[in-house]
């Protein structure tokens, strides 16, 4: 395969923290004729390459069952309701992930318990989350972050001590694997993302839910089709005018799925590519002071898949290493400035800071470089001479 954006830096110094022309500019054939054949059967929503993409994607992740919506987000939403959350049932999450990790809750109607997190790892820390239990605790929800997976061994421990049921907020984990089970299927359901910079993205917002529980998989299609049962295409044919739960509109559209389609070809050659960046990036930025930690990617008990979906470092002087990068023609991104337990919105459950001080710490440090298979090695060589620039006065 050709890297043809390994070029990204020759004859243009601007870094981008994420571009996939050259992904699509490769496929644009692929996609056209996935395209074509949405528009040949003339069915946009809800069509048969939604079940195309469902059933491509049941068979590289292993799942029993694949229900395809339109974001993340609403794959979160849709989980949690179709295993039952009732109606002020808590949710233990982590304090330190994107904020639908915790949105999703309270769109389900729950109640979001904040937790602190593994300081290597950033996801769900398994003690932190076992204080975090009361009388009406009713799920948890580990966030799988960056190229780990979360202690799902300690987390399925703590659910099994206490009858909860787990949910994996997996948006960012398409390729993991605990013991050879795909992220997201090893609680009772999960989730995949597939927002553009995802390892697998589409060319717009668009997201799956994971299960091998069928009755799970059979309230989720019906919970993304207005309540309707029976209103998907591949494992619960038929249509059903009856609306039985009070649903919504979140089912993919085929365009999307098209995409996906023909992207899904390439991810295992795309997740090689970002292993070959993210070595690239330990070996030049090793040793340069100012660069706090490096990822570290933890072995458990059982044998764990990581996959890079992106590169995060921890830095001292980010605000000020972030404005020269710019200055440089290098994006990054804060993943996450702000934690879960301190945003506005999360106001009224009556957190303060220093609650959660790793989940905090990692707030303030951590830093997301470019990582995605467009990107040359050149422009990693780039990223860290710049780095070494900023603390050191000279390039890596």
């Amino acid at each position: 395969m050709k890297w043809g954006a390994a070029a990204l830096l020759s004859g243009n110094k601007t870094v981008p923290f994420f571009s996939q022309s050259a992904t699509f500019a490769e496929l644009w054939p692929d996609i056209c004729q996935q395209v074509d054949d949405v528009i040949r059967v003339g069915k946009y929503s809800h069509g048969h390459k939604v079940a195309e993409f469902e059933q491509a994607l049941a068979d590289y992740t292993g799942a029993t069952h694949v229900v395809a919506v339109n974001s993340g987000t609403d794959a979160l939403v849709l989980a949690l309701r179709a295993a039952g959350l009732a109606p002020g049932d808590e949710v233990i999450v982590p304090a330190f992930s994107f904020v639908a990790s915790a949105s999703s809750v309270v769109l389900a109607g729950g109640r979001p318990v904040f937790a602190d997190i593994e300081p290597d790892t950033y996801g769900l820390d398994p003690a932190a989350a076992a204080d975090a239990v009361t009388s009406t605790s009713g799920f948890v929800m580990p966030a799988h972050l960056f190229c780990q997976l979360a202690d799902l061994g300690g987390i399925g421990a703590l659910a099994r001590r206490h009858g909860l049921t787990v949910i994996e907020d997996s948006a960012e984990a398409i390729g993991m694997r605990w013991d050879g089970t795909h992220a997201g299927l090893v609680g009772r359901a999960g989730v995949l993302s597939f927002f553009p910079s995802k390892t697998l993205g589409a060319l717009g917002d668009a997201g799956a839910l994971l299960t091998h529980d069928a009755r799970v998989a059979e309230t989720a299609a019906a919970l993304r089709h207005h309540g309707r049962f029976g209103a998907t295409l591949n494992n619960f044919p038929g249509i059903s005018n009856t609306t039985t739960l009070s649903g919504m509109n979140s089912k993919m559209d085929d365009i999307q799925a098209a995409v996906l389609v023909a992207k899904l070809t390439r991810l295992e050659a795309d997740i090689k590519r970002r292993a070959l960046l993210a070595q690239a990036y330990r070996q030049r930025l090793a040793g340069i002071p100012g660069v706090l930690r490096l990822p570290t990617v933890v072995r458990r008990d059982v044998p764990t898949t990581d996959v890079f979906y992106v590169f995060v470092i921890e830095v001292e002087q980010r605000v000020e290493l972030i404005e020269y990068l710019a200055g440089e023609g290098i994006g990054t991104e804060t993943y996450y400035p702000v934690p879960l337990h301190l945003q506005p919105c999360f106001a009224g459950l009556g957190h303060r800071p220093g609650q959660f001080p790793v989940a905090e710490r990692a707030c303030r440090h951590t830093l997301a470089l470019p990582l995605y298979p467009d990107l040359g090695l050149d422009g990693v060589g780039a990223v860290c001479d710049a780095i070494a620039r900023f603390y050191t006065g000279r390039a890596a």
